[in-house]
């Protein structure tokens, strides 16, 4: 079975995690609205996905 020779230094190891990181949601605006919403989800002000109106708002 293979085992490391040398122990692994920090700096190697941290290089390794740099890309592990948390990212927020990506906000764009909504094109019917123009409101900031969740992208690929349907927008909470005017209720519509896209072009297309998916929840009736009052």
């Amino acid at each position: 079975m293979a085992v490391p020779k040398r122990r692994t230094s920090k700096s190697r190891k941290n290089k390794r995690r740099s890309e592990i990181k948390l990212t927020g949601p990506t906000v764009v605006p909504c094109p019917h609205c123009h409101e900031p919403k969740m992208a690929h989800v349907v927008c909470g002000e005017c209720g519509y996905y896209g072009e297309k109106e998916v929840v009736k708002k009052s």
